[in-house]
């Protein structure tokens, strides 16, 4: 099948199947006579496979990875296993940190006074802020200003 057939099988953009072709995660296709390229059932499977790995977090590195094992026709569980040992490490350390920041956050909520003018006591733009002490990692604030994340 044409690349724009394997696209629509598979929901995936034409231009990213190039990519993870560029990548190492799908081999190269086969070419026609006339140069396009035709990619097979596998192909379908594989993107399928790349798809269900990525929603459950795995980077793309973390894919090829699988894929290599797979590829040189070894067992792949006990490497997948792995690898979502680390995830779960890491979504267990992120819950950690988010618990703590939410924390600091009601805290600083707590005393801070939504009627109060801080700017005769110094505060330039808003004493709230310029006063707290309180932040988190990276990974934290990149989690919090996420798109998606809604107020309650």
């Amino acid at each position: 099948m044409k690349i724009g057939k394997l696209a629509s099988a598979t929901g995936t953009n034409p231009m990213t199947i190039r990519y993870y072709e560029r990548q190492g995660l799908l081999p190269d296709a086969r070419r026609t006579a006339s140069g396009y390229r035709d990619y097979g059932q596998a192909d379908t499977h594989r993107l399928e496979f790349i798809h269900k790995a990525k929603h459950l977090g795995l980077s793309l590195e973390e894919i090829k990875g699988i894929l290599r094992v797979h590829d040189q026709r070894e067992a792949t569980c006990g490497h997948v296993c792995g690898l979502l040992d680390r995830k779960l490490a890491q979504i267990d350390a992120l819950i950690h940190d988010l618990q703590a920041f939410r924390k600091q956050l009601a805290e600083l909520r707590k005393r801070a006074d939504p009627t109060a003018d801080c700017r005769p006591s110094g505060g330039r733009i808003c004493g709230i802020v310029e006063n707290s002490g309180f932040g988190a990692r990276q990974e934290v604030l990149t989690w919090v200003r996420r798109p998606g994340m809604k107020a309650e």
